[in-house]
C-alpha cells in the first residue's frame, strides 16, 4: 500500500496575500518625516510672516479743573417795619348841663348866598396828619421792591462814609393805595437822610386801607432805616 505522508509548514510566499495594514506601516514613515516637514515650514513661515504685535497706550491722563470764582453776595435791606395799627376811635360819655342851650339859626341871620363853600374833606385830609379811622391797615405790595427803592435812595455820600440813621415819615395814603403826601415825624438829625425818607417813601406802592369793606385815605407813619452792612 502506498505511504501517505503529511507535511506541515509555512505557506509558501506565492500563497500570502498584502493587506492594508501591511500597506500603511510601509508608508508610515514618509507620513511621519513629511509631517513634521510641512509642520516646521508651517510655523516658520507664520513667526516669519505674521504682522508684528505693538501694545497700545491704555494710560489715562487728568483734567485739569479751573476754579471760577462766585460773585459777591448781595445783601437785601430787610423790609421796613410792620406799620403800626393805630386804637380804634372809641366813643365817650359825655353829661350836658341843663344850663347849657344853643342860640337858635335863622336864615336872616345867615343868608344862603354868602355861605362859604363846603369844605374839601379830602384836601383838609391830606393837609396834614391827622386820625383816620380804618379796620385794615395799608400794606406795602412788594417790600423787596421797597427796599431796592429805599437802598437806590440813600445819599450815596453819606452811605460811603458809614453814616445812617432811622426816619420815621407820615404817609397820606389814598383810596387808591398811592402816596399822595409825607412829612417827617421823627428826624434823623440829618436833613439829606430825611428827604431820602420821604422820597423812597413817595415811590411806594401800597394796598389801599380798608374800613369794613370800603377803601379809604389814611395817614400812617413808616419807619425808614438806613444803615450801612459789611
Amino acid at each position: 500500500m502506498p505511504t501517505i505522508r503529511a507535511e506541515t509548514g509555512r505557506p509558501s510566499a506565492s500563497a500570502h496575500r498584502e493587506t492594508a495594514n501591511d500597506r500603511f506601516k510601509e508608508t508610515f514613515g514618509a507620513w511621519l518625516w513629511g509631517g513634521i516637514m510641512a509642520a516646521t515650514a508651517f510655523h516658520f513661515g507664520l513667526f516669519a510672516f505674521f504682522p508684528e504685535l505693538t501694545a497700545s497706550d491704555v494710560s489715562y491722563g487728568v483734567s485739569e479743573f479751573e476754579a471760577i470764582e462766585l460773585p459777591p453776595e448781595i445783601e437785601v435791606p430787610p423790609p421796613p417795619e410792620a406799620i403800626r395799627r393805630p386804637a380804634l376811635p372809641v366813643v365817650s360819655q359825655t353829661e350836658l348841663m341843663e344850663d347849657v342851650t344853643i342860640a337858635p339859626t335863622t336864615f336872616e341871620e345867615n343868608p344862603v348866598d354868602n355861605l362859604p363853600p363846603p369844605p374839601n374833606a379830602a384836601s383838609r385830609l391830606s393837609d396834614r396828619p391827622v386820625f383816620t379811622p380804618f379796620t385794615v391797615a395799608p400794606r406795602v405790595r412788594d417790600p423787596a421792591a421797597a427796599a431796592k427803592i429805599v437802598e437806590a435812595k440813600y445819599p450815596s455820600v453819606m452811605k460811603n462814609a458809614g453814616i445812617g440813621g432811622r426816619v420815621l415819615v407820615w404817609a397820606f395814603i389814598d383810596a387808591n393805595g398811592i402816596v399822595k403826601n409825607t412829612q417827617v415825624r421823627e428826624s434823623s438829625g440829618m436833613s439829606r437822610l430825611d428827604d431820602a425818607a420821604e422820597s423812597a417813601v413817595r415811590e411806594f406802592d401800597f394796598v389801599p386801607a380798608l374800613n369794613y369793606d370800603r377803601r379809604v385815605p389814611v395817614w400812617v407813619s413808616i419807619p425808614i432805616r438806613f444803615e450801612v452792612r459789611h
